[in-house]
């Protein structure tokens, strides 16, 4: 992906505030010498998703850490100093760029419905059925879309395959296809069980929902313990069981072994 916006550009978004950057505590920065601990953010942008029949409108916020978005703005910086712009493919990068959608309206949020959910490439896009993970995403923006209060989906791009990426999440398919489960799977290639990275997502609800409660939509303990230690303390867990099929039940069943709250009747229903 590239990963670079014209200075001009940035110039003119940022005049119309629609790119602008928060520190670690979710509050709005200028101060250019703390700019590798903010994460930068373009939006809002209007989006129309056609979850439904109904459809629903949504508001995107592209989100990025600026340790990783200042390396590709440097060296872009630096190919358009040498007139050589035929050299931008070398700024094609796996830079995790995050994504907010906001549903409803802000300023009457007091106990917002909340997802934070893990890219999920087989489960979001291709509708595989190995895991939970399109349905849980889907499902979650029809409740908060259907929720009085409405809410916030925070969709972590670089947590694929709960953080070891695409390629060895590929190869662990292979091996619970030969017997193993989706964390024998992980150890079985040397990999963590988990190692995902919740700070971001806490800093992002931090600005977009503030120091409000929280209503999680999760079956997961440890997220919410995750966003506990990120300074995300009023969370209430809402349970979010979705797409339950015989493909995945084996893979449910790994999971709700791991500490996930899902119950027999969860995974046999």
């Amino acid at each position: 992906m590239f990963s670079y916006i014209d200075p001009s550009i940035r110039e003119r978004l940022s005049a119309q505030g629609k790119l602008f950057r928060i520190d670690r505590d979710g509050i709005p920065v200028v101060d250019d010498a703390a700019s590798g601990q903010t994460i930068s953010i373009l939006g809002p942008i209007p989006l129309p998703l056609g979850t439904d029949q109904r459809g629903m409108l949504v508001q995107w916020y592209a989100c990025v850490r600026n340790t990783e978005l200042e390396k590709a703005q440097h060296l872009a910086d630096e190919l358009r100093a040498q007139k050589v712009q035929e050299s931008f493919a070398s700024l094609a990068s796996a830079m995790a760029v995050n994504s907010v959608l906001v549903i409803g309206d802000r300023d009457a949020w007091s106990k917002p419905l909340v997802r934070v959910h893990s890219s999920c490439l087989t489960g979001d896009v291709f509708g595989s059925k190995r895991c939970d993970c399109g349905p849980q995403l889907t499902a979650a923006l029809r409740r908060i879309d259907a929720d009085d209060q409405g809410g916030v989906i925070v969709y972590m791009s670089g947590h694929e395959g709960r953080g070891i990426g695409l390629w060895a999440k590929a190869a662990t398919y292979l091996l619970q296809d030969s017997g193993e489960d989706t964390y024998e799977a992980n150890r079985s290639l040397g990999l963590p069980d988990d190692s995902r990275d919740f700070s971001d997502a806490a800093t992002l609800l931090k600005y977009f929902v503030g120091g409000l409660p929280i209503r999680l939509m999760t079956n997961n303990p440890k997220k919410l313990t995750d966003l506990n230690e990120h300074g995300i303390t009023d969370i209430t867990m809402v349970k979010h069981v979705c797409g339950v099929s015989e493909d995945n039940r084996r893979y449910l069943e790994a999971k709700q072994g791991w500490g996930h709250k899902l119950s027999p009747d969860d995974i046999n229903d």
